[in-house]
């Protein structure tokens, strides 16, 4: 009886570390430095807190088109995106920040290839860890039928 009910037991424990882990897929389709910062760098880092502190976990992707090519660049001189003043202020750190993001909290990077010959860029003009995908709705629909939850962020 006693090794039955331990049997349960850990059954039970183990259907339940399923529900122990959260999804959420961020739609980024914003231009905004401050919008980025504030709903990706800190946002992300704030949830992955959050849910760590409650022994959960949180798988985190992030699809990316729009405005939001910019921030995945290798080479911000090499692209349309050189103008942009308040970007090339704080390139360098974004970058560095967003592969922390990549590394240390593990988010998914996919990036539309629809739109990246209009933007003029190629495979090669965006930092390694960004995975391609044929276009955002695909890369959003399949998050979402993985049960990730929808966050936008836009302009």
């Amino acid at each position: 009886m006693k090794k039955l009910l331990i049997l349960m037991f850990m059954l039970t424990s183990l259907s339940q570390a399923d529900d122990e882990s959260a999804k959420v897929v961020y739609d980024l389709t914003t231009s905004s430095v401050a919008k980025f910062e504030k709903n990706i760098l800190k946002g992300i880092a704030v949830n992955k807190t959050h849910y760590e502190n409650s022994l959960r976990e949180l798988e985190v992707a992030v699809v990316i088109h729009g405005g939001a090519y910019r921030f995945f660049v290798k080479n911000l001189d090499k692209t349309i995106f050189k103008k942009d003043k308040k970007l090339q202020k704080v390139y360098g750190d974004l970058k560095k920040r967003i592969a922390i993001m990549s590394d240390t909290y593990e988010v998914e990077f996919l990036m539309c290839g629809a739109a990246m010959k209009r933007n003029k860029l190629e495979k090669k003009d965006i930092v390694e860890f960004v995975k391609i995908v044929p276009n955002s709705t695909i890369g959003l629909i399949n998050k979402q039928n993985e049960g990730f939850a929808y966050i936008p962020v836009r302009d």
